[in-house]
């Protein structure tokens, strides 16, 4: 069965190199651009991973990754979090935090790599 994961993006450029990345690498990929659909999408189709950004059109990509990592059925969910900014290791140690993050510009194998290790660490 194939793992399922939600990447959730405003910009549609960035989640179609994700779909077409990720998807080629055998994973089903659903697609998001915006933050205030998470909880209910989620909800109706468990994914096994969330690739999330920070900057989301209505919402912060950080509020979205708090109320999924505060919500014990969500929680264990292995969130990335995607930035254009290079210094979120403090965001990933704060409560509420993403498992990872991943930043902008980003390789390719770099985002394979990294979904490989959170979803076999999920």
């Amino acid at each position: 069965m194939l793992k399922k994961i939600l990447a959730v993006d405003d910009d549609s450029d960035i989640l179609n190199i994700i779909k077409f990345i990720l998807e080629d690498e055998g994973y089903q990929v659903t697609t998001l651009d915006n933050g205030m659909e998470v909880q209910r999408l989620i909800a109706n189709d468990r994914p096994d991973l969330i690739l999330l950004d920070v900057m989301l059109g209505g919402m912060d990509g950080r509020e979205v990754c708090k109320s999924i990592k505060n919500d014990s059925n969500f929680s264990q969910i292995p969130v990335i979090m995607i930035s254009a900014s290079h210094n979120l290791q403090s965001v990933v140690k704060s409560p509420g935090a993403p498992d990872s993050f991943l930043a902008k510009p980003f390789d390719m194998y770099n985002l394979i790599d990294l979904v490989k290790l959170q979803i076999s660490a999920a």
